[in-house]
């Protein structure tokens, strides 16, 4: 799979495919072929050409570059730095429409549907994956790529069509030159956990037990965090901030390892327990997240997104889509 900067070395390459007296498609497979099977006799055996005719390709291919791309080594032919970086391209180039063959094969309603899917860094990693599963549910295969981030950065991917839907746990500024559309798909309240030990000692006496114990915070900057705080000092609870971090799961390790108390969605809080080996102390209905899903155009055609969006119940403890 390409990097970002490989695609756009492709794109660029692609735009000077249009300028034949400056690169060709065929002359570069020549090119690649000679470096892959490294002499121009075996290449050409591979391609089924007169060594004559491949070596001629190849000097009209370094003509038009204005530079060798080759060098010769006692008998061998080795690659020159300008014949390396342009080998990478095309391995890149070939191997995606190798790729591109095998999905032609395909009957129609078995290629796999692209989808790339921002993620805000502050949405916790198992709820990120519940609300994507539903794309996976599809009659057809589904190829994902997935971007965490901050939600700025993720906004600006979609609207510059990178990315086809940002899930997000804040309500985006939308101006009116801005077409994109904004699908409320979740809301959950907020609970507290920590290891077993520590959960048994607190859920006596809730939420006064909580006064002066550690605390785990959630660096990334969910928006629930300041409802918490806030719920906190009305309270009166004082708890000592011990660490931030912003890491869902490192922060459960920590809690695990009977370091501090730390708050997850309520919606998950029975795979946080299994996975991570806790027990939730309470759960704070005056504090709530919501998420939602942001897509492009007011209509939502992409059968991926669509499924994200649609309206359904996530888990068995109650998700509000």
């Amino acid at each position: 799979m390409m990097d970002a900067s490989q695609l756009k070395g492709l794109r660029e390459y692609c735009r000077c495919l249009a300028m034949p007296e400056q690169l060709n498609l065929r002359h570069l497979q020549y090119f690649w072929v000679i470096s892959r099977e490294g002499s121009i006799v075996k290449a050409s055996e591979v391609l089924d050409l007169a060594p004559q005719t491949l070596s001629g390709q190849l000097a009209t291919f370094e003509a038009s570059l204005g530079a060798r791309l080759f060098r010769r080594e006692r008998r061998s032919l080795v690659l020159t730095d300008l014949g390396r970086m342009v080998y990478g391209y095309a391995e890149d180039i070939f191997a995606t429409t190798a790729e591109l063959t095998e999905a032609l094969k395909l009957p129609s309603a078995e290629r796999p549907i692209s989808l790339s899917a921002g993620v805000s860094a502050s949405i916790h990693k198992l709820i990120a994956y519940h609300l994507l599963q539903p794309a996976f549910a599809l009659d057809r295969p589904v190829s994902l790529h997935c971007q965490t981030g901050r939600t700025a950065d993720l906004m600006l991917g979609l609207k510059r069509q990178e990315l086809d839907v940002v899930l997000t746990d804040r309500m985006p500024h939308l101006d009116d030159q801005t077409r994109l559309t904004v699908h409320p798909i979740m809301r959950s309240t907020i609970s507290l956990f920590a290891s077993p030990e520590m959960a048994s000692r607190l859920r006596d006496n809730f939420p006064a037990s909580l006064e002066g114990e550690p605390f785990l915070a959630n660096a990334t900057d969910a928006p629930y965090y300041d409802q918490l705080m806030n719920w906190f000092s009305v309270a009166g609870i004082r708890m000592r901030l011990v660490a931030q971090i912003d890491d869902s799961a490192l922060i459960k390790v920590f809690g695990r390892e009977g370091a501090g108390v730390f708050a997850a969605p309520t919606v998950i809080s029975a795979e946080v327990c299994r996975q991570y080996e806790v027990e939730k102390i309470a759960s704070i209905d005056e504090v709530s997240e919501e998420l939602f899903a942001v897509t492009r155009g007011r209509t939502v055609l992409h059968e991926g997104v669509k499924a994200i969006c649609r309206p359904a119940t996530l888990f068995e403890s109650g998700i509000h889509r």
